[in-house]
């Protein structure tokens, strides 16, 4: 189904100029949503399934779940809606268990349910452990046996056959996760419509055929020694999950995973925004850290349970264990899902990860600073912008154009009045190391003289509606005025249909192969980022990695680009929502994740536009963008301060470049995030559990937002036991307590942690391209024992010659008095070699507890100077710190430098 002409561009000319805003009323709630109503229905104990025909075939567990008056009246007359389930679980290196239910082919079902392809790497299928046997113990009070299976040294795998239940155990002890503890699986098959019997479905004004009728599956899903759960992005609300169902609950909402586009939305709701990922992580301080994950794209509901939902249930669960519960609803598709066992955060990012693909290696320039805006007018515009970034000596590396640079809205062209010479105007961009990025919205004006609807039209790429008329399809990457410098970015592929149901396509709509676009909706927006990228992959021939910004997001989309947080809004709220949003991005694989600086809609004030620039810093993805109706707000038009501040924020981003790029190496390598919450680095510190003020850069900065205008003071919790250094002043500051500390308008709080060395380049430059040859400052942050160690990853910062050994990985360590470079970069044989002449500058140590004042390099045995420099280079009237001058070791190179 790996298709770029699967899914691609909408007939929507007529409404593209629409403007929408946030009106709850004109998106479903779960009452009016039959599949979710009827699971919120169902009580405790509700499913009668029980597994039979148990056995081990093809490596793998297979069972026959039956409900259990199919087996006492064989002949009852309302067989056709239950007959068997088809259940095999499947377990994978690294502690991974795979179930899959489904309705029994054998047994003609109408039509094939839908299972998502091209999310799972074809890869994982290599990882699977073969099974030869299982075991059968009786638990409790069962009146017969469970079939147990091995997952991981440690670890079991549990099918209980009645009633029937699906969980995760530690060997012979407690358990992490579990399917159907509460009995509340129900699983609708399809079946044949009967004379007179009413399936459709109306919602302000729309029709849902439903030609195939009711096919929901829901089932609850426990998380043992769990203290919070988190993910299933994407939402603007906290980090940890709060409970939707449950004692002293009402009237909320289960958290929706329905890909829509929800035009300036709140703060604060568990409404579902641009994208779905349906991994939800537990954590807690007793067990550690588990996951679970349902490949399913159509429409989900899930509701976190509050303590006391089942207190009149009469099912009793261990006690010994805290637990959460969930209940997990879809309108259809399988049950594929995927069990986790952990047991520490970052191990199940990795086993995640390891299914669904780790983060794609984006470009140097992509991690820079982008410039934004809906609309730069015309070419002189764009120079005049561009002029100005070097006038106010902030740096910039892309410039972003959204839909008004087309011909009357027809994508992958040009406005010949306004902007009449592209390539021109991207090659003198490109000049200066800087980069072009255009909007490719999902839709295709219908217009017989546009070369995509002619393609598109004559292909059949095109999606149908119910009836079998085109409906929306797709094409390729013929973009006439591009250069090889301009990339590309899809905003509104939910897909936004701003005349269709709750803003989006129907759910009638039918795809290739008839798949109707209800199981598909969730991965609309995935397709169409997958196509972009290979589109850019295809256009440099295979030599140059992609740059794709998507606004919709799926399990997998971190293979393909980065994601934003959508149509913000230019308030504190917002600012402080757009950390949560991010971190849970991060924990669900998506790493290259930001929000639009400054709020897409209002006119933010310049103290909240500063600390909006100054948080931003430390976004993975960093651009300010803003809507056309705003004023425009380039950093140089509040006044001179306000400028100096907003160059600073970007001026620390540059400064952190390599480190940055050294973490999203990390993540393509790991799946470990780039932003982090604090427990994923301090998985034992319950104050971190819940924080989501505040958030780490890998395992080495901290950083504390500033969320409320005219602050004078900020409380910040450092965790773990050693000290944290403040980036601009080098103060320590001691960790597992809170500290109450002065703020000032100049930065947001940033601290370094003891024992790590951050990899810096202290040189401005007009743009990330133009600082490549430029040395390189080590800043060293001693711990209580006076070590510390850190990595620097450098290659090219373009092509995919890194995936051939092309590349520059080092490991730097401090301990006893001395500070050693170690290779961690293989270099086998025939592999592709990569080289730097970048020296090391500049080494900073700071809480080095003795008085050294030369140092020596090893093995060329040359000295060089410790004194006191500046922290920061920029700020020579700023605070010091013991500096060695100019070693100018490379960084290629093997080395060893001695304090004397």
């Amino acid at each position: 189904m790996r298709n770029p002409t699967l899914l691609l561009l909408l007939l929507l000319s007529s409404q593209l100029c629409s403007v929408l805003s946030w009106k709850k009323d004109e998106f479903r709630n779960c009452n009016q949503t039959p599949f979710c109503k009827r699971a919120r229905a169902r009580k405790p104990s509700s499913s009668s399934l029980i597994a039979q025909d148990v056995a081990i075939f093809d490596g793998e567990l297979t069972a026959k779940l039956f409900p259990e008056k199919t087996q006492e009246n064989p002949d009852e007359q309302d067989q056709d809606r239950i007959k068997p389930l088809v259940l095999t679980l499947s377990v994978y290196q690294d502690g991974i268990l795979r179930l899959k239910i489904d309705e029994d082919p054998k047994l003609d079902p109408p039509k094939k349910r839908f299972e998502v392809p091209d999310v799972i790497l074809p890869e994982f299928s290599n990882k699977k452990l073969w099974l030869q046997k299982l075991s059968t113990e009786t638990i409790g009070g069962d009146a017969g046996p469970s079939s147990i299976v091995y997952l991981l040294d440690g670890y079991e795998a549990v099918l209980r056959h009645d009633p029937f239940e699906v969980y995760v155990r530690e060997k012979g002890g407690n358990r992490i996760i579990s399917l159907n503890s509460h009995g509340l699986f129900d699983f609708v098959q399809l079946r044949v419509k009967r004379d007179g019997e009413e399936w459709e479905e109306r919602f302000k004004g729309h029709t849902d055929s439903r030609p195939h009728g009711p096919q929901s599956i829901s089932f609850d899903v426990s998380f043992y020694g769990a203290d919070h759960v988190y993910g299933i992005p994407e939402r603007a609300t906290s980090l940890a999950l709060k409970p939707t169902r449950g004692p002293g609950i009402e009237d909320s909402e289960p958290y929706r995973l329905f890909n829509l586009d929800v035009f300036e939305y709140i703060h604060e709701s568990p409404f579902g925004l641009y994208g779905s990922i349906p991994l939800m992580i537990s954590h807690g301080k007793s067990r550690g850290t588990s996951g679970f994950f349902w490949l399913n794209a159509a429409e989900m509901q899930i509701d976190v349970l509050g303590s006391g939902w089942d207190a009149e249930s009469g099912i009793s669960l261990p006690s010994s264990q805290s637990r959460i519960d969930t209940l997990w609803m879809s309108e259809a598709g399988i049950v594929d899902a995927f069990f986790f066992v952990g047991p520490g955060p970052k191990d199940v990012v990795r086993q995640y990860t390891s299914v669904t693909g780790t983060p794609a290696m984006p470009q140097l320039f992509a991690l820079a600073y982008h410039q934004c805006r809906w609309n730069y007018r015309d070419e002189e515009d764009v120079e005049q912008v561009d002029s100005k970034f070097d006038e106010h000596d902030i740096p910039y590396d892309v410039l972003w154009l959204d839909i008004e640079h087309t011909d009357g809205k027809r994508y992958l062209t040009w406005d010949r009045m306004l902007f009449p010479h592209p390539e021109e105007m991207q090659r003198k961009l490109a000049a200066k190391g800087r980069h072009m990025v255009t909007i490719v919205d999902p839709h295709i004006k219908r217009d017989d003289s546009y070369f995509l609807h002619k393609e598109a039209t004559e292909k059949r790429y095109y999606v149908r509606d119910a009836t079998g008329k085109d409906y929306d399809g797709g094409a390729g990457l013929n973009y006439v005025g591009s250069t090889p410098s301009l990339y590309i970015w899809n905003d509104m592929n939910e897909p936004s249909v701003f005349n269709g149901p709750e803003v989006t396509m129907p759910r009638d709509a039918l795809h290739q192969e008839d798949t109707e676009h209800r199981e598909i909706h969730n991965a609309y927006g995935y397709y169409y980022h997958m196509a972009t990228a290979d589109g850019l992959v295809k256009r440099g021939d295979g030599r140059d990695r992609p740059f794709v910004l998507s606004r919709a997001v799926f399990a997998g989309s971190q293979r393909y680009g980065a994601v934003w947080t959508g149509d913000n809004t230019a308030e504190w709220d917002h600012l402080r929502v757009s950390v949560p949003m991010i971190l849970t991005l991060g924990l669900t694989g998506i790493s290259f994740s930001g929000a639009d600086v400054g709020g897409f809609f209002g006119n933010p004030e310049p103290e909240l536009l500063v600390r909006w620039y100054q948080l931003g810093a430390y976004y993975p993805f960093f651009r300010a963008h803003a809507h056309h109706d705003t004023k425009r707000r380039e950093p140089w038009l509040f006044g001179d301060r306000n400028t100096e501040l907003i160059r600073e924020a970007i001026h620390i981003r540059y400064m952190l470049l390599p480190y940055f790029y050294t973490l999203f190496r990390e993540a393509n390598t790991s799946g470990v995030p780039v932003v982090r919450p604090l427990w994923m680095e301090f998985p034992s510190e319950e104050a971190t559990f819940s924080n989501d003020e505040a958030f780490m850069i890998g395992s080495s900065l901290l950083v504390q937002g500033i969320y409320t205008e005219h602050a004078r003071h900020a409380s910040v919790y450092l965790p773990g036991k050693e000290s944290w250094y403040e980036v601009k002043t080098g103060v320590a500051y001691k960790g597992g307590r809170t500290h109450k500390l002065d703020v000032n308008e100049e930065s947001v709080p940033a601290f370094q942690r003891a024992g790590t060395i951050i990899p810096r380049k202290d040189r401005f430059r007009r743009s990330s391209t133009q600082m490549v040859n430029d040395p390189y400052t080590l800043v060293i942050a001693l711990n209580s024992s006076q070590a510390a160690e850190g990595e620097l990853y450098v290659d090219d910062g373009r092509s995919f010659e890194f995936q051939h050994g092309a590349y520059i990985h080092r490991r730097f360590v401090f301990s006893d008095g001395k500070l050693t470079s170690l290779n961690l970069a293989p270099t086998p044989p025939g592999q592709a070699q990569f080289s730097s002449e970048c020296v090391i500058e500049r080494i900073i140590l700071q809480g080095l507890s003795t008085g050294q004042k030369s140092a020596l390099i090893e093995p060329e045995n040359q000295k060089a100077e410790i004194e006191k420099g500046p922290l920061l280079l920029h700020s020579r009237r700023g605070p010091t710190a013991i500096t060695i001058r100019k070693p100018n070791v490379r960084i290629v190179d093997d080395w060893v430098i001695k304090l004397l």
